[in-house]
């Protein structure tokens, strides 16, 4: 469902002046941009924002003092959060963008063509997914982000804070703990079956047991791998395939 059917107000904040003045101009040319207002700063444009009504904020990241990433997630907290577009030359901030809910991540320098495109996704309501609760998962390798679907995802495996997805295709880490992806990817059918292993039920081939001791493959051909479950999940592993519907 579309936001507005009249023109937006929107907000665009840049250190930088002639980048700043480029990214507003740009706007202006759209025709479902009814008004710009622009800062120079993340404290100023709290200020404005305390002030005046916009409709979406168009940010750079790399600012002095309050960045791109810190004003967003303020933002997050208003009772009803603004749309928030990434404009910055940084291609590495992409995946902690999406889990804050931008709507794009826009880089420099910036293509007529690409910022249309993300005001349509403003205009249409759009949001980007979340690492943790949606279907497709932004990740990054090489300074590129591709969405990942979890429908694709075998396993999951702790690394600390962070959390290591495996598809058939190679692995990408994601800043979301285990427990997290636990707790929300549980109704999708991921399980654990380690302290530092998620299994997707969907991609299990084989439940081997062996001396007592429990594992299971996951993938097929020369991406199957065999995982390890421990004595305490083994019950309660046996018992979900089992009762999975074939």
């Amino acid at each position: 469902m579309s936001r507005t059917a009249t023109p937006l107000r929107v907000l665009v904040i840049d250190d930088e002046r002639p980048a700043l003045d480029e990214l507003s101009f740009l706007l202006r040319r759209d025709a479902r941009i009814g008004g710009v207002l622009t800062c120079d700063s993340a404290t100023e444009a709290l200020r404005v924002l305390r002030e005046t009504q916009v409709d979406a904020v168009f940010l750079d990241i790399s600012m002095p003092g309050l960045n791109g990433l810190d004003l967003a997630q303020v933002l997050s907290r208003f009772r009803e959060p603004l749309p928030v577009v990434f404009v910055t030359a940084h291609d590495g901030h992409a995946v902690d963008a999406f889990e804050l809910g931008a709507v794009d991540y826009v880089l420099k320098p910036v293509r007529e063509e690409r910022l249309a495109e993300a005001v349509r996704r403003v205009v249409g309501g759009g949001r980007a997914p979340r690492s943790t609760d949606e279907t497709s998962i932004p990740v990054e390798r090489g300074g590129v982000t591709r969405f990942l679907e979890r429908a694709d995802i075998t396993h999951v495996e702790a690394q600390g804070d962070y959390a290591r997805l495996h598809t058939a295709e190679g692995s990408h880490l994601v800043r979301t703990p285990l427990t997290t992806l636990e707790r929300e990817w549980g109704p999708a059918g991921f399980v654990r079956i380690h302290r530092s292993l998620l299994v997707a039920l969907a991609h299990v081939r084989e439940l081997r047991m062996e001396q007592g001791r429990a594992s299971v493959v996951v993938g097929e051909g020369a991406g199957a791998r065999e995982l390890v479950v421990s004595r305490r999940h083994t019950r309660e592993l046996r018992e979900l395939l089992t009762r999975r519907t074939p």
